[in-house]
C-alpha cells in the first residue's frame, strides 16, 4: 500500500566538513515541488546544491542541482520508492566544506540525509481521491449537502442554475456507498455530470 506523509520532517548531517540539510515532505504534484525547491534556494543563498527528488505518480523527477551525475536525485529517489511513498518530495540542501567525498561519499550522504528524515517522520496511508458532479433539483440540495457531510465529502463548485450542479471529492474507498446513497436520496431526479464510480 502506497503511503505518504502527515507533515514534512529533517534532518542536519555533517560530512567530512560538508553539511547536508535533508528534508521530506507531502507535496500535491511538480508545481509545489518546484516552488519548495524555489524557496530553499532562496533560504540558502549560501548553499552549493539543492538537490531534489519527486515521488508522485507520472510527474515524478530527480535533479543532482550540479552534483555529478546520479550521485544525488537518483539515490534519493530510490530511498523514497524503497520506503513506498507516494506525493513526497525529498529536498538535501548541501554546504560545501572543502573536502572532496568522491561519487560514493555523495551517494551516502544524499541517501542518508534523506533517510534519516524519514526516520522523524510519520507516515500515513495515501487516500486516494475521487472527483465527482451531480445536477439535482433545489429541493433536493440539502439533502445531497447533508450527505456528503455524512460521507466526509469536501464540497466543491455549486452552481445554481435551472438545476443546482454540484461538485465534490470523496475518498475512493467511500465513493461507491456515497454514490448509491445519493442515487437512492435523488429517486431517479438526480443526474451525474462527472461518471460516478460503482
Amino acid at each position: 500500500m502506497a503511503l505518504t506523509l502527515a507533515r514534512a520532517a529533517h534532518s542536519d548531517l555533517h560530512v567530512r566538513k560538508s553539511r547536508f540539510i535533508g528534508c521530506v515532505q507531502p507535496v500535491a504534484g511538480r508545481t509545489e515541488a518546484l516552488d519548495v525547491v524555489a524557496r530553499l534556494r532562496a533560504e540558502h543563498p549560501g548553499a552549493a546544491h539543492v538537490c531534489w527528488a519527486l515521488l508522485a505518480g507520472g510527474q515524478s523527477a530527480a535533479n543532482d542541482d550540479g552534483e555529478p551525475g546520479g550521485t544525488a536525485g537518483r539515490p534519493m529517489l530510490e530511498v523514497l520508492r524503497h520506503q513506498q511513498l507516494e506525493g513526497v518530495l525529498a529536498t538535501v540542501v548541501r554546504y560545501f566544506g572543502g573536502v572532496k567525498l568522491g561519487a560514493g561519499g555523495l551517494v551516502r550522504a544524499y541517501t542518508d540525509a534523506v533517510a534519516q528524515a524519514l526516520l522523524q517522520a510519520e507516515k500515513l496511508p495515501l487516500q486516494r481521491k475521487l472527483q465527482l458532479a451531480c445536477r439535482v433539483p433545489y429541493a433536493l440540495e440539502g439533502t445531497v449537502r447533508r450527505e456528503l457531510q455524512l460521507a466526509g465529502a469536501a464540497l466543491g463548485d455549486v452552481t445554481h442554475g435551472d438545476a443546482v450542479d454540484i461538485a465534490f471529492t470523496v475518498a475512493e474507498d467511500a465513493s461507491a456507498v456515497l454514490v448509491a446513497r445519493l442515487n437512492e436520496a435523488g429517486q431517479g431526479a438526480l443526474e451525474w455530470i462527472t461518471p460516478a464510480a460503482g
